[in-house]
């Protein structure tokens, strides 16, 4: 077992998901990364226990840690397929902020959610850039709002239409060169300038040879139970595990 590596082994509850799923990627024999920690609140321990057991089942070869020092481990990072990172108002440093970058230029898929991904180390413009966005606000807490699928076609949205959510809207700075697939619109009631803004919610972007994937949604595990958004993420993941074994088409027309 790699130093710094755990094994995290919990129960989870499977989920159903009510929807016409387009063919995926396999997952079979994909080396699978997920580190986890950061701020509580964003409960990464449970929502390892909801990946975990989904991954293992798909024939994923998955490492759990709770330690960024892992990105420094440049033989064992060249390894990983997939990295799922759900680490929340962190500090990274510079030689683990490189070891994650280098990675993912070289081909390594990235994946996550909400604060895990997009709120991680505000002080780390770099990684700001590979990850396309980073969250500055979401006005009135947890609320109810609607996700809008933008895109019908692409097969981490195909067969999905419009949701609710009850949570954190969020309100983020967005790189307009992402894929966008789903939006929402704030309705100004908590911030009244914010009225009509129509704000990416999950996309996908490339960082050199890695597929990134990010959704705003899951502020915390039981946000997945919304099949749409525990849907939207598998599919993610599924999609930017595959950055070392196929090729990824040029975006030709952003949203915004």
């Amino acid at each position: 077992m790699k130093k710094g590596i755990i094994f995290f082994s919990v129960m989870a509850v499977a989920i159903s998901v009510s929807c016409n799923e387009p063919a995926q990627p396999e997952l079979k024999d994909r080396r699978v990364l997920i580190v986890f920690g950061g701020w509580d609140g964003h409960e990464p321990g449970r929502y390892v226990g909801i990946l975990l057991p989904w991954l293992t089942s798909e024939g994923a070869m998955v490492d759990t840690t709770s330690s960024l020092e892992i990105y420094t481990d440049s033989a064992y990072m060249t390894s990983v397929d997939l990295i799922i990172q759900a680490f929340t108002m962190s500090q990274i440093t510079p030689q683990q902020e490189e070891g994650l970058l280098r990675a993912v230029r070289e081909g390594a898929g990235l994946a996550g959610w909400h604060g895990g991904l997009a709120d991680s180390f505000r002080n780390n413009p770099d990684y700001q850039y590979m990850v396309g966005g980073q969250w500055v606000a979401h006005p009135g807490g947890v609320i109810d709002y609607t996700v809008n699928i933008t895109i019908h076609d692409d097969p981490v949205t195909a067969g999905l239409d419009d949701f609710r959510m009850h949570s954190e809207q969020y309100y983020m700075h967005v790189d307009p060169n992402v894929k966008v697939l789903a939006t929402t619109t704030f309705s100004g009631e908590h911030d009244y300038w914010s009225e009509g803004c129509t704000m990416p919610v999950v996309w996908k972007k490339m960082y050199g040879r890695g597929r990134v994937f990010y959704s705003a949604l899951g502020h915390v595990a039981a946000d997945m139970d919304v099949p749409e958004a525990l849907e939207i993420l598998r599919r993610g993941i599924r999609w930017s595990a595959q950055s070392r074994h196929e090729s990824t088409d040029e975006w030709i027309s952003p949203v915004y």
